[in-house]
Protein backbone atom coordinates (compact mmCIF):
# COMPACT_ATOMS: atom_id res chain seq x y z
CA UNK A 1 0.00 0.00 0.00
CA UNK A 2 0.81 3.49 -0.58
CA UNK A 3 -0.01 7.05 0.35
CA UNK A 4 0.94 10.48 -1.30
CA UNK A 5 1.42 13.21 0.20
CA UNK A 6 1.02 17.00 -1.44
CA UNK A 7 4.62 18.47 -2.14
CA UNK A 8 5.00 21.58 -0.19
CA UNK A 9 2.92 24.98 -2.30
CA UNK A 10 6.63 26.51 -2.12
CA UNK A 11 8.02 23.62 -3.69
CA UNK A 12 5.16 23.18 -6.80
CA UNK A 13 5.31 27.60 -6.75
CA UNK A 14 8.82 27.17 -7.48
CA UNK A 15 8.15 24.87 -10.77
CA UNK A 16 4.58 26.60 -11.71
CA UNK A 17 5.47 30.54 -11.52
CA UNK A 18 5.63 32.61 -14.81
CA UNK A 19 4.63 28.86 -16.42
CA UNK A 20 1.22 27.73 -18.56
CA UNK A 21 0.41 24.50 -16.66
CA UNK A 22 -1.83 21.15 -17.49
CA UNK A 23 -3.19 19.53 -14.42
CA UNK A 24 -3.96 15.79 -14.42
CA UNK A 25 -4.94 14.28 -11.00
CA UNK A 26 -5.18 10.30 -10.67
CA UNK A 27 -7.71 8.98 -8.01
CA UNK A 28 -6.31 5.04 -9.03
CA UNK A 29 -5.05 4.58 -5.31
CA UNK A 30 -7.54 7.65 -3.93
CA UNK A 31 -8.80 4.05 -1.65
CA UNK A 32 -5.06 4.40 0.07
CA UNK A 33 -5.35 8.13 -0.14
CA UNK A 34 -5.39 11.03 -2.02
CA UNK A 35 -4.72 14.63 -1.30
CA UNK A 36 -7.70 15.74 -2.45
CA UNK A 37 -8.41 18.46 -0.03
CA UNK A 38 -5.31 20.27 0.01
CA UNK A 39 -4.42 19.76 -4.05
CA UNK A 40 -8.26 21.24 -5.21
CA UNK A 41 -7.36 24.36 -3.25
CA UNK A 42 -3.69 24.54 -4.80
CA UNK A 43 -5.25 24.12 -8.47
CA UNK A 44 -8.01 26.81 -7.65
CA UNK A 45 -4.96 29.15 -6.57
CA UNK A 46 -3.26 27.86 -10.23
CA UNK A 47 -5.93 28.55 -11.52
CA UNK A 48 -6.90 32.04 -10.53
CA UNK A 49 -4.01 33.10 -11.48
CA UNK A 50 -4.97 32.60 -15.31
CA UNK A 51 -1.72 30.08 -15.55
CA UNK A 52 -3.73 26.14 -16.27
CA UNK A 53 -4.71 25.39 -19.44
CA UNK A 54 -6.65 22.39 -18.92
CA UNK A 55 -7.16 19.94 -16.13
CA UNK A 56 -8.34 16.38 -16.30
CA UNK A 57 -9.76 14.01 -13.18
CA UNK A 58 -9.20 10.04 -13.55
CA UNK A 59 -7.87 7.34 -12.23
CA UNK A 60 -5.37 4.76 -12.56
CA UNK A 61 -2.72 6.95 -14.89
CA UNK A 62 -0.04 4.02 -14.57
CA UNK A 63 -2.15 2.15 -17.71
CA UNK A 64 -0.69 3.75 -20.69
CA UNK A 65 -4.18 2.25 -22.92
CA UNK A 66 -6.27 4.02 -20.75
CA UNK A 67 -3.73 7.21 -20.59
CA UNK A 68 -3.59 7.63 -23.75
CA UNK A 69 -7.49 8.00 -24.11
CA UNK A 70 -7.39 10.26 -21.65
CA UNK A 71 -4.92 12.60 -22.81
CA UNK A 72 -5.94 12.53 -26.83
CA UNK A 73 -8.86 15.18 -26.05
CA UNK A 74 -6.75 17.57 -24.31
CA UNK A 75 -3.90 17.18 -26.75
CA UNK A 76 -3.98 21.22 -27.96
CA UNK A 77 -4.70 21.89 -24.23
CA UNK A 78 -1.64 19.97 -23.44
CA UNK A 79 0.38 21.74 -26.10
CA UNK A 80 -0.30 25.21 -25.19
CA UNK A 81 1.40 24.12 -21.76
CA UNK A 82 4.82 24.57 -20.61
CA UNK A 83 4.33 21.90 -18.15
CA UNK A 84 2.35 19.27 -16.97
CA UNK A 85 2.25 18.95 -13.27
CA UNK A 86 0.68 15.45 -12.23
CA UNK A 87 -0.69 14.86 -8.58
CA UNK A 88 -0.38 11.18 -8.77
CA UNK A 89 2.19 8.07 -7.13
CA UNK A 90 5.41 8.15 -8.98
CA UNK A 91 4.33 5.57 -11.35
CA UNK A 92 1.89 7.68 -12.16
CA UNK A 93 4.37 10.58 -13.50
CA UNK A 94 6.79 8.29 -15.03
CA UNK A 95 3.62 7.30 -17.16
CA UNK A 96 2.86 10.01 -18.54
CA UNK A 97 6.84 11.54 -18.86
CA UNK A 98 7.14 8.70 -21.09
CA UNK A 99 3.55 9.38 -23.02
CA UNK A 100 4.80 13.45 -23.39
CA UNK A 101 8.47 12.92 -24.61
CA UNK A 102 8.91 16.12 -25.40
CA UNK A 103 6.83 18.45 -22.42
CA UNK A 104 8.63 19.00 -18.88
CA UNK A 105 6.11 16.44 -16.86
CA UNK A 106 6.32 17.38 -12.92
CA UNK A 107 5.21 15.54 -10.04
CA UNK A 108 3.01 17.30 -7.26
CA UNK A 109 3.02 14.72 -4.97
CA UNK A 110 5.36 12.70 -3.08
CA UNK A 111 4.68 8.90 -2.28
CA UNK A 112 5.13 6.76 0.90
CA UNK A 113 5.19 3.38 1.47
CA UNK A 114 2.56 1.69 3.70
CA UNK A 115 2.87 -1.61 5.20
CA UNK A 116 0.47 -4.00 3.03
CA UNK A 117 -0.01 -5.37 -0.31
CA UNK A 118 1.67 -3.65 -2.81
CA UNK A 119 -0.42 -4.38 -5.74
CA UNK A 120 0.50 -4.78 -9.00
CA UNK A 121 1.32 -2.21 -12.03
CA UNK A 122 0.45 -2.84 -15.80
CA UNK A 123 3.49 -1.85 -16.75
CA UNK A 124 7.72 -1.90 -15.89
CA UNK A 125 7.71 1.65 -14.34
CA UNK A 126 8.19 0.88 -10.63
CA UNK A 127 8.24 4.08 -7.59
CA UNK A 128 10.91 3.42 -4.46
CA UNK A 129 7.84 5.45 -2.79
CA UNK A 130 10.84 6.76 -0.73
CA UNK A 131 8.92 10.13 0.51
CA UNK A 132 10.86 12.64 -1.58
CA UNK A 133 10.48 12.49 -5.32
CA UNK A 134 13.23 13.49 -7.54
CA UNK A 135 11.29 12.92 -10.74
CA UNK A 136 11.01 16.92 -10.93
CA UNK A 137 14.86 16.98 -11.05
CA UNK A 138 15.05 14.07 -13.45
CA UNK A 139 13.00 14.22 -15.73
CA UNK A 140 10.41 12.01 -15.30
CA UNK A 141 12.72 9.48 -14.75
CA UNK A 142 13.34 7.80 -11.34
CA UNK A 143 16.69 7.67 -10.53
CA UNK A 144 16.13 5.42 -7.18
CA UNK A 145 14.32 2.49 -9.78
CA UNK A 146 16.16 3.39 -13.20
CA UNK A 147 19.70 2.98 -11.58
CA UNK A 148 20.91 -0.37 -9.82
CA UNK A 149 22.78 1.57 -7.64
CA UNK A 150 20.12 4.09 -6.94
CA UNK A 151 21.90 7.35 -6.85
CA UNK A 152 20.81 10.23 -6.92
CA UNK A 153 23.28 12.71 -7.71
CA UNK A 154 24.56 11.41 -11.24
CA UNK A 155 25.83 8.12 -13.11
CA UNK A 156 28.37 5.98 -11.23
CA UNK A 157 30.68 6.00 -14.56
CA UNK A 158 30.91 1.93 -14.78
CA UNK A 159 28.34 2.02 -17.63
CA UNK A 160 29.72 0.66 -20.49
CA UNK A 161 28.32 1.73 -23.83
CA UNK A 162 25.10 3.18 -22.20
CA UNK A 163 24.43 -0.22 -20.14
CA UNK A 164 24.13 -0.80 -16.54
CA UNK A 165 28.03 -2.26 -14.94
CA UNK A 166 25.70 -4.35 -12.40
CA UNK A 167 23.06 -5.51 -15.00
CA UNK A 168 24.56 -5.55 -18.62
CA UNK A 169 20.81 -5.75 -19.62
CA UNK A 170 19.25 -2.86 -18.20
CA UNK A 171 20.22 0.39 -19.75
CA UNK A 172 21.81 3.14 -17.09
CA UNK A 173 19.82 4.99 -15.83
CA UNK A 174 21.61 8.06 -15.61
CA UNK A 175 22.03 8.35 -19.19
CA UNK A 176 18.37 8.40 -20.27
CA UNK A 177 18.15 10.81 -17.74
CA UNK A 178 20.63 13.02 -19.45
CA UNK A 179 18.93 12.00 -23.00
CA UNK A 180 15.32 13.09 -21.60
CA UNK A 181 16.75 16.21 -20.02
CA UNK A 182 18.24 16.97 -23.32
CA UNK A 183 15.38 16.81 -25.34
CA UNK A 184 13.01 19.07 -23.24
CA UNK A 185 16.25 21.50 -22.82
CA UNK A 186 16.22 21.01 -18.98
CA UNK A 187 19.95 20.42 -18.59
CA UNK A 188 20.23 22.88 -16.22
CA UNK A 189 18.62 20.82 -13.63
CA UNK A 190 21.61 18.77 -13.34
CA UNK A 191 23.41 22.16 -12.14
CA UNK A 192 21.49 21.69 -9.07
CA UNK A 193 22.76 21.69 -5.61
CA UNK A 194 23.55 17.91 -4.11
CA UNK A 195 20.47 16.37 -3.40
CA UNK A 196 20.66 14.47 -0.31
CA UNK A 197 18.56 11.56 0.45
CA UNK A 198 16.41 10.91 3.69
CA UNK A 199 16.17 7.02 4.08
CA UNK A 200 13.85 7.84 6.94
CA UNK A 201 11.22 8.71 4.58
CA UNK A 202 11.16 5.86 2.41
CA UNK A 203 10.63 1.82 2.21
CA UNK A 204 13.79 1.27 3.98
CA UNK A 205 13.06 2.94 7.01
CA UNK A 206 14.22 1.25 10.38
CA UNK A 207 16.54 -1.40 8.65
Amino acid sequence: MLITELKSKDAIRSLTDGKKVFIINCYGCREVYFPLEEAGELQAELASSGSVTGCITTDYICNPENLELYLKPHMDEITAADLVLVFSCGVGVQTVSSFLEEKMVCAGCDTRRLPGFQGVTPLEYDCGQCGECYLNLTGGICPITACSKSLVNGQCGGAKKGMCEVDPTMECGWERIYRRLEKIGRLDALKCPTQLRNYATGEAAGK
